[in-house]
């Protein structure tokens, strides 16, 4: 696998939705692009990137007792702590959605979901340690791309707060 991973400076032919709101929004960013053809787990991701794993977030989405929908964007070799989950986001408890719902709930398919861009903007909530780095990496929107940005940057644009959710 070597020489399959590229750095690209906002490539017009590899713009996804989260980055065009980036580019609206005029936040920098870079993007990470990778070959890639079905999912494989951000911390894999993160090792072949040579991306620290403190750094490297992956995109979860749940859902509250009140039938609304959360995502979480955590450090991707930790695990989301669903009741420091559900409190952060004023439910009494929120359930993982389903690996075949991820597509209908947020448009984007499994391995390649972002926090941005998804079909409609749920509250999100980035674990606390984020705030810690000057930059960090989320999904690009699709397989196969990251994009590297500021926590706050983000967090600026998101409806959502910064919050201890891991175990």
């Amino acid at each position: 696998m070597e020489g399959i991973f590229d750095i690209m400076e906002n490539k017009k032919d590899v713009k996804t939705n989260a980055m065009r709101i980036l580019d609206r929004n005029k936040i920098p960013y870079n993007i990470i692009t990778y070959e890639c053809d079905e999912f494989i787990d951000g911390t894999t991701v993160a090792r072949k990137l040579g991306q620290p794993l403190e750094r490297s977030f992956k995109t979860l989405v749940a859902e509250g007792k009140s039938k609304n929908f959360f995502v979480f964007v955590i450090p991707v070799a930790e695990e989301l702590d669903l009741k420091k989950a559900a409190k952060a986001v004023g439910e009494k408890s929120v359930e993982m959605i389903h690996v075949k719902d991820i597509n209908k709930i947020t448009g984007y398919i499994r391995g390649g979901c972002s926090p941005l861009g998804m079909k409609k903007q749920f509250y999100t909530v980035i674990d606390k340690r984020a705030e810690n780095f000057d930059t960090f990496f989320i999904s690009g929107g699709r397989i196969g791309s990251h994009i590297e940005l500021n926590p706050k940057s983000l967090m600026s644009i998101l409806n959502g707060k910064f919050e201890d959710i891991i175990m």
